[in-house]
């Protein structure tokens, strides 16, 4: 084991710098993205059209292509640091949000739900002074 430390000594600096940059990014940026999310966008059984779609095709397709590879490079960080010291958990869910698939709205929707979720999203709101997000739960009618 030691002489693998020892033979990966580059590699295992890398992944401790990726781990601290991934840590304070998401310090930083955390509190702005959340803020940025309309009040109402969880009040919606659909999800709101985004202004992406109203941009020049070729536009669209770089920045989707581009959102999701940044989205499967930070799942696959994740995905190592959970094995090194650093945010692995934290690291996958910024990947997992970043990620286009099926079924991410309602997942993001059914988090946002949960109580301690949705305290957490809104105290951050609050310190950026936004409004508190509103839901509609998934189980409740239109």
């Amino acid at each position: 084991m030691s002489s693998w430390l020892t033979a990966n000594q580059a590699l295992l600096g890398w992944l401790t710098f990726a781990s601290v940059a991934t840590f304070l990014v998401s310090v930083v940026t955390l509190p702005w993205l959340v803020a940025r999310i309309p009040a109402d966008y969880f009040a919606h059984r659909k999800r709101h059209a985004t202004p992406l779609k109203q941009r020049h095709p070729v536009i669209r397709l770089a920045l989707l292509i581009g959102k999701n590879l940044l989205g499967a490079i930070l799942l696959a960080g994740g995905l190592m640091m959970l094995f090194v010291p650093g945010q692995g958990l934290l690291t996958m869910a910024m990947g997992l949000l970043l990620l286009d698939y099926p079924g991410k709205f309602a997942l993001e929707r059914r988090l946002a739900g949960q109580h301690a979720v949705l305290a957490g999203l809104n105290w951050l709101r609050a310190k950026a002074g936004a409004e508190p997000l509103v839901i509609d739960h998934p189980d409740d009618a239109d």
